[in-house]
């Protein structure tokens, strides 16, 4: 394979997720917009929060590696080189970073700021 084609990661992604793929990019496009919508109105980072979103993210990360032993043919006993350990890394950092970012946004629409 001499050249990244992001049609073959999509075909993979679609073999390995099935119609939970469409679900997730769903939820990352409007999780992403509702954030920036929230940063927008309210100016400000609040860091209890934040405090309480990164907690929540830590179980997203967990969640994420639990999701990612499912649909894959291998588990963490078969992880061998550096490539493997980068990549189970990978998908904690984004499990976690993708869930404080849903959980500071629902957090944050759900109850605003006082003015």
């Amino acid at each position: 394979m001499k050249e990244l084609d992001p049609l073959v990661f999509l075909a993979v992604f679609q073999e390995m997720l099935g119609p939970l793929l469409w679900l997730m990019i769903l939820v990352i496009i409007a999780g992403t917009a509702a954030f920036v919508a929230l940063l927008i109105k309210e100016r400000t980072i609040n860091s209890r929060r934040l405090v309480l979103a990164e907690l929540a993210g830590l179980l997203g990360g967990v969640m994420a590696l639990v999701l990612m032993a499912k649909v894959s043919s291998s588990g963490f006993t078969d992880a061998g080189g550096p490539a493997d350990w980068f990549l189970i890394a990978l998908v904690f950092g984004l499990g976690l970073a993708g869930t404080a970012i849903l959980v500071y946004t629902f957090l944050g629409w759900r109850k605003p700021l006082a003015q």
